[in-house]
């Protein structure tokens, strides 16, 4: 502590050296400031505020109808880009300040000028902003404010309405691109439909499944078959047995006119007809049971024509071969084995249908697995297609109601709560500050002259300094008595410097007291 006080003390003895250089420069740079302080120009302020009134009724009432952007955000993004290149061009226009013939570098200083002059103070609570301007007119002051008002209102509808535009036009390009998109879908899914029609007319059951039913259905037919086989094979035994136990009755009875009659063939031939008729209700004259029914009905009547032919010729020679009607026993029994007869050659066109479909099921699983999956992929496209063509022209009626919206109600409800006015007095510059800040640069200006002047020129004012510098050994002080005259010549110079330094302290101290008490009257 002791060693840094010995330096300071030492540092002030060499600056005391040279303190009219320092009182000299104090006096120049607080002449220079004063002189600053009393030519900047006055500029005045001119200031207006705005409410922003971001609720609206509509939009409630609107709500999930139209997109409701975040009007608070926007209004905020608005006052943050207002001063930009392009609005203060057109502020410039505006205020009338490009009047004069200006160059080029003149209204590029002009446009910083404002973008540094503008101000927008903002409550983000209370949506009140605030647009403030300075210069050194304040008729130009206001302009300037009044068409930044205008420039703040104006564009919030501009963008809102250009956002609006803009969000549409893109909505339709896109309706547009997905409208081919979904054409283009459809006319694939057509062209594979008529290409496979097997396979979009098994109702949505795959290849695997259709064969598996076909099987179910040929092991059906085949069983039915064989009931009816069976059923048919003991219809002509028990036939056998009844006309082994009339022969004797039919030999009789062929001597009988009547006995050429045939009643049991008759009714075969009228059932088998009859069955006809009925399959040709349901099915095509192609349709297998169609054309087993008439091969058996031309059967029974060919075989009819033989029986008759043969009743005929052994009518008239023996006792043996004739035939009668038969009793009621025998033709239900005829009746039985006729209808079983139908139903075994209906069921073989079924078994050999059946047969013939799944020999065809079974070729056609071998490709199945990349038609379904082919069919599977063109219809998630054209799902895919259609959601998105749907969600946009949604979306497009929802962009056209929004665009209603905000022409009806606005963006926001700009309300002008004080009007762009211009201050009577000046704002700046604040002389007061500014001639205090002069005082302490001269004081600062005398000091580092001080500091500066004895760094250039060092001496050295004690022997234990001197020793320690040059590092050498001090032999003896020289000292020096000082003439009256000198003396008093001392104490002039002494007396000429604190006058002169206490004549810059008054005079700031009169000048700070003077500004202070004509800002106090403006107010």
């Amino acid at each position: 502590m002791e060693q840094l006080f010995a330096q300071l003390l030492t540092l002030g003895r060499r600056m005391w050296k040279y303190r009219w250089a320092g009182l000299l420069a104090a006096w120049l740079v607080g002449a220079l400031g004063v002189l600053v302080a009393l030519l900047l120009p006055n500029r005045y302020e001119a200031s207006a505020r705005i409410y922003v009134d971001t609720q609206s009724i509509l939009k409630p009432l609107m709500s999930g109808l139209a997109v409701q952007p975040n009007v608070d955000t926007q209004v905020q993004m608005l006052s943050r880009t207002l001063i930009s290149r392009p609005n203060m061009e057109k502020l410039v226009r505006m205020a009338d300040l490009d009047l004069g013939n200006q160059s080029k570098a003149q209204q590029e200083a002009l446009i910083e000028m404002l973008t540094r002059e503008l101000s927008i103070r903002s409550t983000a609570k209370d949506n009140l902003y605030t647009l403030s301007y300075r210069d050194k007119d304040p008729d130009t002051a206001k302009r300037v404010v009044q068409s930044l008002v205008s420039i703040f209102v104006e564009s919030s509808l501009g963008a809102s309405r250009k956002e609006t535009a803009t969000a549409t036009t893109f909505i339709n390009e896109q309706i547009k691109n997905y409208e081919g998109k979904l054409e283009e879908a459809e006319a694939r899914l057509k062209e594979f439909r008529l290409r496979n029609l097997e396979l979009t007319a098994s109702e949505g059951k795959d290849a695997a499944s259709r064969l598996g039913e076909l099987s179910n259905q040929l092991d059906r037919a085949r069983l039915e078959l064989r009931e009816a086989e069976n059923a048919r094979s003991a219809a002509k035994q028990q036939l056998a047995a009844e006309r082994a136990r009339l022969d004797s009755a039919a030999q009789t009875a062929l001597q009988d006119p009547s006995a050429f009659a045939m009643p049991e063939m008759d009714a075969r031939i009228d059932a088998q007809k009859r069955n006809l008729d009925v399959l040709l209700q349901r099915f095509t004259d192609q349709h297998p049971d169609v054309i087993q029914t008439r091969k058996l009905i031309k059967d029974l009547e060919d075989q009819k024509k033989r029986e008759l032919a043969d009743m005929r010729r052994n009518s008239s020679g023996t006792s043996t071969s004739g035939g009668s009607a038969g009793t009621p026993v025998q033709q239900e029994l005829s009746r039985m084995l006729a209808t079983t007869e139908v139903q075994v050659a209906q069921l073989q066109a079924r078994v050999g249908e059946y047969s013939a479909r799944y020999q065809q099921a079974l070729a056609a699983l071998k490709t199945a697995p990349q038609l379904e999956a082919e069919a599977a992929q063109l219809n998630r496209d054209y799902a895919v297609h259609k959601k998105n063509y749907e969600e946009l022209v949604a979306r497009r009626e929802s962009a056209a109601i929004s665009g209603e919206l905000d022409v009806a109600s606005g963006v926001a409800d700009f309300r002008l709560i004080d009007p762009p006015r211009a201050s009577n007095q000046p704002v700046a510059p604040n002389r007061l500050v500014l001639l205090a800040a002069a005082w302490g640069l001269s004081v600062a200006a005398g000091l580092g002259t001080s500091f500066i002047a004895s760094q250039l020129r060092p001496v050295f004012h004690d022997t234990l300094e001197l020793r320690d510098v040059t590092e050498l050994p001090v032999l003896g002080v020289v000292g020096r008595l000082n003439t009256p005259a000198e003396v008093s010549r001392s104490r002039r110079s002494m007396l000429r410097f604190w006058s002169a330094g206490s004549l810059l302290f008054i005079c700031f101290a009169v000048g700070i007291a003077a500004m202070a008490v004509i800002a106090n009257r403006g107010a």
